[in-house]
């Protein structure tokens, strides 16, 4: 019995999660069919957007312990971010924003989409169009590191930049 509840909540959280990607406010990431073919929704990218997307991508930020607040060291990441998004309007992010294994699994999806939503207003009101922003919160279903203890949890309260666009070949 408690097999199929949870199994019910999870196919109730897919339905929600399909439901909400038909928004006309996502974007809709590349798709390569196996045989090179991408498809275009999105601008490839090509010579010094792949670096800004490489570095986009790489910096994580942070968070304390139950907070969506965005620390001082994750300002100076964030405004970074910014620069290379005013800089490079054609790329595209999502920002995904994750928790640690504790709480329930309503609340840190609902912790997760507070902290991706700190850092796309920090985003915003640093001047990067919000056309180039989409937010998820994946709560503690994708931890960065398995394990328990305050230094994995640490490294696991996080908000990823993940660039939707294609690169180039």
């Amino acid at each position: 019995m408690k097999t199929m509840l949870r199994f019910g909540f999870f196919a109730a959280l897919a339905c929600m999660l399909l439901l909400g990607a038909g928004c006309s406010s996502k974007v809709v990431a590349p798709v390569d069919n196996g045989e090179g073919a991408v498809d275009l929704t999105l601008p490839t990218l090509t010579g010094e957007a792949i670096r800004a997307a490489d570095e986009l991508t790489n910096a994580k930020i942070y968070f304390e312990y139950d907070k969506f607040d965005i620390r001082e060291d994750s300002r100076r990441v964030l405004a970074r971010k910014a620069e290379l998004l005013k800089q490079f309007p054609q790329i595209k992010v999502s920002i995904q924003g994750h928790c640690d294994e504790r709480g329930t699994e309503e609340y840190n999806l609902a912790l997760g989409e507070r902290r991706a939503r700190a850092a796309h207003e920090f985003l915003i009101y640093s001047g990067v169009n919000p056309t180039q922003l989409e937010m998820i919160s994946f709560g503690k279903l994708r931890p960065a590191v398995d394990g328990s203890g305050e230094s994995t949890w640490a490294q696991n309260r996080r908000d990823e930049f993940i660039v939707l666009n294609p690169r180039g070949k």
